[in-house]
């Protein structure tokens, strides 16, 4: 094997055009592996990792692009390295005459003088400035951005809330606002159930449990992950609240957070008691409150939210589906019982990869009441915080989309590539028991998700088998069959490589614990 490095001094490039980059070098005949990206910290570790890390990438810094190739040859290595310097130099286009793209929001203006919803995707240092030109002129903002102090949050929310305008974000994964996808969102129902999410992925989660219970959505919006803490104080969440409450195609509020700052939680409630419609409070972790609003509807789960929503826009009980759960649980229990069969008794841990913040989150919560304590960089407890995120220890859920993983390239739904090397990381762990994934769909997210992961999988479990183990890959898909990838067909082909799959998250998540706890009960007998 050949392993080659070059570094382009200060020469940032969109982290997307690199993946897409990556990819054309990886089909080269001869290229064992290849990467192109920002030299950011979190990224040499992961060529570290995959074998590609050279002294020039280990010196490089986090503005400086690396192009690290792992090849059969010199020759194919430096064949590729060509091939990268090639596809770096070209247009981005494909010599098809393109459409020409606004470069500014004043010039976005001038091409559509009525808009008034601007999404703004830009470095965060830079966040404020684009933000406050547009609340300046009247437009409301979906804010992609992270990054982003609290401190700049603050004074960018409450100027829109001074101009009647809302601020989705900073850090804002996903809305959809009469119907239009912002950022990463499913192709859904249109239904007379709003929703408000302090939460990108758990909005997701919600949305298509809905449309599985046969419901539909009036607006989805997004506030950010920061909204309900306590320097924040819920500022847009209580704001999207209220307006829920006054659209005339609502009828049904869904509330969706990990639990928020004591002060902010009396705020929601407050507010909740105010509204003239029912509310659904899903805050994953957090407890009912001991004096519910006549209106409130206190969910445990992200599809608990989904189901009693849809029954409350339906007139009907919101706690029948309730009577279900036992045989849903004993049905998962007794799957289990086949998947942990030929695990042996050093397969003890779960390990979560996750591109979802919030199903990692809940799925964390599932699992510790099963298997105990579980680690993560996004712990449910200060002691259980890794000490280093691209090592597991002991039962370990990874939420791949943080930050310390997203500067310099894309975000986890996209690209594929930090948690393939994880796959196989993971697998070669004689402790490694489970791997459980997630599988996002719907705009913004990878176009075929199955087609990253299916080789990898089978890679694995080819490596798993050389050393005398299986291993158990289970998995959920978070989508609808209207979203571009096909929810069915995803489905089909991980099925096809004997990934277990699950009609949600927390089936996902219990699956794995109670095999988890099958193989250790084997292992004390």
């Amino acid at each position: 094997m050949s392993v080659r490095n070059i570094v382009k001094k200060n020469s940032y490039q969109d982290s997307v055009r690199l993946m897409r980059i990556s990819g054309q070098l990886k089909k080269i005949a001869g290229v064992v592996n290849a990467s192109v990206m920002m030299a950011t910290d979190a990224n040499k570790r992961v060529m570290e990792m995959a074998g590609l890390l050279g002294p020039e990438a280990a010196a490089a810094g986090a503005n400086d692009l690396v192009i690290a190739i792992d090849g059969e040859t010199p020759e194919i290595a430096e064949e590729a390295l060509q091939a990268a310097e090639n596809a770096l130099s070209e247009s981005s286009g494909s010599g098809k005459a393109e459409v020409q793209k606004a470069k500014s929001l004043e010039l976005a203006l001038e091409e559509m003088p009525g808009a008034n919803m601007v999404t703004i995707s830009v470095p965060g240092a830079f966040a404020k400035i684009e933000v406050a030109k547009a609340l300046a002129k009247g437009i409301n903002v979906f804010l992609f951005s992270d990054n982003v102090t609290l401190e700049e949050e603050v004074e960018l929310k409450k100027m829109a809330l001074e101009k009647g305008l809302l601020m989705m974000g900073p850090d804002c994964g996903t809305s959809i606002i009469n119907g239009a996808c912002l950022g990463f969102a499913n192709v859904i129902n249109r239904g007379n159930i709003g929703i408000v999410g302090a939460s990108g992925t758990g909005v997701q989660e919600v949305t298509v449990q809905i449309e599985r219970w046969g419901g539909g959505c009036s607006q989805v919006i997004g506030v950010g992950g920061r909204d309900l803490k306590e320097k924040v104080g819920g500022l847009m969440f209580l704001e999207v609240m209220r307006r829920l409450d006054e659209d005339p195609a609502t009828e049904v509020i869904v509330l969706i957070s990990k639990p928020p700052a004591p002060r902010v939680i009396a705020k929601v409630r407050e507010t909740i008691a105010q509204l003239k419609k029912p509310v659904v409070v899903n805050l994953l972790g957090g407890e009912a409150s001991d004096k519910p609003a006549a209106n409130e509807h206190f969910a445990g789960s992200l599809e608990e939210a989904a189901a009693m929503a849809v029954a409350l826009a339906n007139g009907t009980n919101p706690y029948a589906w309730q009577e279900d759960i036992p045989k849903i649980e004993m049905d998962i229990v007794m799957r289990a019982e086949d998947l942990a069969y030929n695990l042996n008794s050093s397969q003890k841990y779960i390990r979560g990869l996750f591109s979802g913040g919030t199903l990692c989150y809940e799925a964390m919560l599932l699992m510790e009441k099963i298997i105990g304590s579980v680690n993560s960089n996004v712990p449910l407890k200060p002691e259980q915080k890794l000490s280093d995120s691209l090592v597991s220890k002991g039962n370990t859920c990874i939420d791949l989309g943080e930050d310390e993983f997203t500067v310099g390239r894309p975000h986890p739904m996209i690209d594929f590539q930090l948690r393939n090397e994880r796959i196989l990381k993971e697998a070669a762990d004689p402790e490694t028991a489970v791997i459980l994934l997630d599988v996002v769909l719907g705009y913004g997210s990878n176009p075929d998700p199955a087609a990253e992961l299916v080789p990898v999988i089978q890679e694995a479990q080819a490596l798993a088998q050389s050393n005398g183990r299986d291993i158990r890959f289970i998995g959920y898909v978070c989508g609808t069959d209207k979203d571009p990838q096909g929810k069915e067909e995803q489905i089909k082909k991980l099925q096809e490589c004997g990934v277990e799959i699950l009609p949600t998250n927390a089936h996902a998540a219990l699956l794995a614990s109670y095999t988890a706890a099958k193989v250790a009960r084997n292992a004390a007998h």
